[in-house]
């Protein structure tokens, strides 16, 4: 285990970039310049591969577009390797993938039309919220992530829009380029969302056939898609701690800004943490 601790730690080094920030000093009536180095903030994400250390592309560019150095945390149920990883990074992003299991995650049977679980991946996205959450670091939820992070606190998730959802008639799983907007979701005046993107509706690309059902207690939904879908979700006593169920990375790694609020947000607050 020292070995695999050891290997995040150099890999984790090796992640560290550092900005020049020109900072000026008054002394004795002259103006020095003294060039200062700030380590730019290491953003962790979850990988989404059981037998790589690996995540979609689109998250890494979308990080690195806001300033922060995107770090893969390798898929591992072993509390102690995680804790070492959040000793690391600054903040975390949940990436989307499977189907959550509802047996397991919220205490129910599965419906047939449920898609592919990943028991390992669910263990360890669970583990891995949990304890970021509980020692303060920012947390983003994309798509899967937002999901995880509701049923991780005590909600639950519809397995299935089309078969438990009547009312919903909006294309939740779009045939289109991962950075175009289909559908329309509108956004809690003063929430989180609200305020990364400056907008209080928007249309979002949309890559899922599951959603939050039973917000988790200490959250609150923030957006909705037109046919009442949930789209987004904020923990209240927090500033750092949410999820999206759409995936703005799609947009930011394609050079698309609208979304690019929600990264520079979290970025922000990994550096305040850091501090």
């Amino acid at each position: 285990m020292k070995r695999v601790i050891s290997v995040i730690a150099i890999i984790a080094v090796v992640a560290i970039s550092t900005v020049n920030v020109q900072a000026q000093k008054k002394v004795k009536g002259t103006v020095t310049t003294t060039e200062v180095c700030e380590r730019m903030p290491i953003i962790g994400v979850s990988a989404s591969e059981t037998d790589a250390a690996s995540a979609p592309l689109t998250y890494v560019k979308a990080i690195k577009r806001a300033g922060g150095v995107p770090l893969v945390i390798p898929m591992t149920t072993d509390k102690a390797q995680i804790e070492a990883v959040l000793e690391v990074v600054d903040a975390v992003v949940m990436t989307g993938g499977e189907d959550v299991d509802p047996l397991k995650g919220y205490g129910e049977e599965p419906l047939r039309a449920l898609g592919e679980i990943v028991p390992e991946r669910d263990e360890f996205d669970l583990m891995l919220i949990r304890m970021a959450v509980a020692k303060g670091l920012p947390v983003l939820g994309i798509c899967r992530g937002e999901q995880l992070m509701n049923v991780a606190f005590g909600g639950s998730l519809y397995q299935d829009i089309p078969s438990q959802v009547p009312t919903s008639y909006v294309k939740h799983s779009q045939k289109a380029p991962r950075n175009y907007g289909t559908h329309t979701i509108d956004i809690e005046e003063g929430s989180l969302l609200n305020k990364q993107l400056g907008v209080k509706s928007i249309a979002v690309n949309s890559y899922h056939h599951q959603a939050v059902k039973d917000v988790a207690p200490g959250f609150k939904i923030t957006a909705y898609s037109k046919d009442g879908i949930v789209e987004a979700i904020e923990k209240v006593d927090s500033d750092c701690v949410w999820g999206v169920q759409f995936h703005p990375e799609g947009f930011v790694s394609m050079g698309d800004d609208s979304f690019l609020g929600i990264f520079k947000h979290l970025v922000e607050k990994a550096k305040e943490k850091r501090k």
